[in-house]
Order: C-alpha cells, then structure tokens, then sequence
C-alpha cells in the first residue's frame, strides 16, 4: 500500500525531484491508481507553496505611500 510521504521527507527534496515525483505521481493516478492521487497532491502541494515563496522574494517591497492631502481647506 502506498503511504503518504511525511512533510520532512518532502521538504527534504530539491525543486527538480519534487517536480518529477509530482508528474510521475499525477500520471499514475491519471491512469486510475487511487492511492497514487494523495501522494501527487501532497508532491503538489509543496510546489506550489516553493513557487509562491519564490515569487514573493522577487517582489521589491513597495514605497511608502505619503499620506494624502485633503481637497478641501479647513479654515
């Protein structure tokens, strides 16, 4: 029986491995393999979250915005 792989066997593997385990996974359960469908999910799961980490780091953080003036004069 396939076992779900545990979060720090999946942290473990660098970005290429995570990525071939997950298509390989997905095949397998594309072609009917029940217990195969937790394990890619759990493959895909961690790359999604890389990926959005990566993409967050290349963010640069934004400016500091002034706080606006009214249109309208108080007196």
């Amino acid at each position: 029986m396939t076992t779900l792989p545990t979060p720090s066997q999946i942290a473990s593997l660098d970005d290429e491995r995570l990525e071939e385990l997950a298509v390989s996974w997905r095949a397998q359960a594309l072609r009917g393999d029940r217990r195969a469908f937790g394990v890619a999910h759990a493959f895909e799961v961690e790359r999604r979250r890389r990926l959005s980490e990566s993409q967050l780091q290349q963010l640069e953080p934004l400016a500091p915005v002034a706080p606006r003036k009214p249109w309208w004069k108080f007196w």
